[in-house]
Formats: C-alpha cells, sequence, structure tokens
C-alpha cells in the first residue's frame, strides 16, 4: 500500500512536471515560428506542421532527461524545439502521395492535402532549415556543444538515419524479410530521433560513458517499442477518429506485426519496454523523472503475459548518432 502511495505520488508529480515543461516548450515552440499570416501559404503550412496537437514526446523526452541529468540551459527549450521541427518535416514528407499517399494527420488533413503537394515540399525544406538554425544558436550552449548537436542532427536526417529508413520502408517493405531487417528500418526511420533527444542531452550535460551508454541502449529499446505500438495501431480495428490519422496504410508491408502476428508482437512491445526500462535504471536510477515518464507512455505495456515466443527484437541496428 505505501509503495503504490509513493508511485501514485511520484506520478502526480510527474504530471504537473510535464504540464509546466509543455507548456514552456509550446510558448517557445510559437515564438520559433513566428506570427501567423494567412496570406503567406508556406508559412501557414510550416505552423500547421509544427504546431498541431502532437504529444511532443521526442522534447519532452530530452527536457525530462536533461533535468535528470542535472542541465538546465535556456539552450536546451531551443534544441528540444529543433527536434519537433525535424519530426514534423519527417511527417509531412511521410505522408506524401509519393510515400504513404496519408489523408490525416493528428486529427487534421494532411499537409500536401491542405496546402498543395508543392507547398508541403517547401515546408518540410524549411522546417529542417530552421532546425539546424536554432541548434547553431542555442543560447548558454557552449560552441563546441552546438557544433557536436549539429552533426549529430544531420546525420540522424540523411541516409545514416531518416532518409534512409523511410526508403527502405518504401523500397523493401513489401517484400519478405527478416525480423532484424525490419528492425534496423524501425531504428533509421523511427528511432533516430530517440537517439538524437538522448544523444543532445548527454552532450550538453557533458555526461560520461557510464550514463551515454546505457541510455543509447534506453533510446534503441525505446524506438523499436514506439514503432511496433505505432504498427498495432495501424492495424484492423483501429478508428482514425482515435488514432488522428489513416489506419490501414501498413497493408501489405513487411512490420513485425505482420510478420509474427499481434499477438507475438505485443510481446516483443512488452520486452522492449522493460529494456528501455532496464537501461534507464542503469543511467538514472529507479527514481528518474524520465523513467516514470515512459513507464506512463507505454503504461499498458509494461508487464507482459509471458516472453516472447520468438527471438526478440534486434535492438542493435543503426549506429547510435555521435556527432
Amino acid at each position: 500500500m505505501g509503495a503504490q502511495v509513493i508511485q501514485s505520488g511520484a506520478m502526480t508529480g510527474l504530471q504537473q512536471e510535464l504540464g509546466l515543461l509543455k507548456a514552456t516548450f509550446e510558448e517557445r515552440l510559437r515564438q520559433v515560428m513566428g506570427e501567423a499570416d494567412p496570406a503567406d501559404l508556406l508559412q501557414s503550412a510550416m505552423r500547421e506542421a509544427a504546431l498541431g496537437a502532437g504529444k511532443r514526446m521526442r522534447p519532452l523526452l530530452m527536457m525530462l532527461l536533461a533535468r535528470d541529468l542535472g542541465c538546465h540551459p535556456a539552450g536546451m527549450l531551443d534544441a528540444a524545439c529543433a527536434v519537433e521541427l525535424v519530426h514534423a518535416a519527417s511527417l509531412i514528407l511521410d505522408d506524401m502521395p509519393c510515400m504513404d499517399d496519408a489523408m490525416l494527420r493528428r486529427g487534421r488533413p494532411t499537409i500536401h492535402v491542405r496546402f498543395g503537394e508543392d507547398v508541403a515540399i517547401l515546408a518540410a525544406i524549411s522546417l529542417l532549415s530552421r532546425a539546424f538554425g536554432l541548434v547553431a544558436s542555442a543560447p548558454g550552449v557552449p560552441a563546441d556543444a552546438r557544433a557536436r548537436m549539429s552533426s549529430t542532427l544531420a546525420n540522424a536526417i540523411g541516409t545514416k538515419g531518416l532518409a534512409m529508413g523511410q526508403y527502405q520502408d518504401l523500397r523493401a517493405g513489401r517484400d519478405q524479410r527478416s525480423t532484424d531487417d525490419i528492425a534496423v528500418t524501425n531504428e533509421l526511420k523511427t528511432g533516430m530521433l530517440f537517439d538524437v533527444a538522448v544523444n543532445m542531452a548527454t552532450v550538453i550535460a557533458e555526461s560520461g560513458d557510464s550514463v551515454v551508454l546505457p541510455l543509447k541502449r534506453f533510446a534503441r529499446a525505446a524506438g523499436q517499442a514506439f514503432q511496433i505500438r505505432d504498427d498495432l495501431q495501424d492495424g484492423p480495428g483501429n478508428d482514425s477518429a482515435v488514432t488522428g490519422k489513416d489506419v490501414g496504410l501498413d497493408a501489405g508491408k513487411a512490420t513485425i506485426v505482420l510478420t509474427l502476428g499481434v499477438e507475438e508482437a505485443q510481446r516483443q512491445l512488452a520486452f522492449l519496454v522493460q529494456e528501455s526500462d532496464r537501461h534507464l535504471v542503469g543511467a538514472l536510477g529507479e527514481q528518474a523523472a524520465t523513467r516514470l515518464f515512459i513507464r506512463a507512455l507505454f503504461a499498458d505495456k509494461a508487464a507482459p503475459v509471458s516472453a516472447p515466443r520468438v527471438a526478440p527484437v534486434a535492438v542493435r541496428g543503426a549506429a547510435f548518432v555521435t556527432g
């Protein structure tokens, strides 16, 4: 009973902290995106993509982790905004007709549907450009740290990260592939921004290897878990009115869910959530706010009914981006 009260109190405190962090983040993101100008379709598309009702999971993870590492520079907020802008740009491109051809994102028409394909492409490019500008000028962050973060971001976007992951998803996604091959694509396409969030926090905090290495493993496991959860939400029985985006777009693709089946994918997901928690405890201890955040994010996936029946999804994948 006492442990439950402590846990409940910790979660209440976390919810309050998250509320404050998110409000601070949203205000800074609005400042970064500038005032609305209905006559400027490009700016409007950028604002729609960046300021839409997203979970802000990556920037919140980054800011919580920085706090757990004892780091509170003003530049962390701008770096977190940069990660969100990269994520927003990737969603614009992922939804394009030549990619997933999605009609709905975050409960609203996708950017290319609302503003046209030409504006959507230019908006994605502009968001990436603004993200690099934020990192390069992050206040209170030493120049060498800003350079390392810029390099990390560049690697994560290109052929070692998001672009290659999307390419593999599109070109090899409908072929028969091993779960290890699928995991590599998932890490490149989805897990890479988890890596970036963790990497930037550790760079600014000047963390040592005893912290950095388990956090790398945490980022990989959490990224894989998030992608499997996303794939499960894309399957039959899910409603776009609930998920806020199109469902069924993965039909025919070689995902963990379609390769192993729903039941086994759920076991794999639970295993990865446990792995991510284990690595977080190794890096930060049991009382870290980041740990509570991740446990809440995957609240219904923390305790599998049974262990995976096949070899757990690989969490090696692409090399962690160190810049």
